[in-house]
């Protein structure tokens, strides 16, 4: 499977609970944090909701 690199980029505040939650079942919890995950669906689908916060890198 291919791996994604996920860093936050912008500040969780000011966002709705659902955004903060989805920010925290990736592992995010401050600003420039990284994490590395696989590329699934579900994990895909939890970065486009929160892409304007996040930034994605391939790996």
């Amino acid at each position: 499977m291919a791996k994604i690199k996920i860093t936050q980029i912008k500040s969780r505040i000011n966002c709705p609970a659902r955004q903060k939650r989805t920010l925290d079942a990736l592992g995010l919890h401050k600003m420039h944090h990284s994490v590395i995950h696989e590329d699934t669906p579900q994990i895909q689908g939890m970065v486009k909701a929160v892409h304007h916060l996040v930034e994605v890198t391939k790996l």
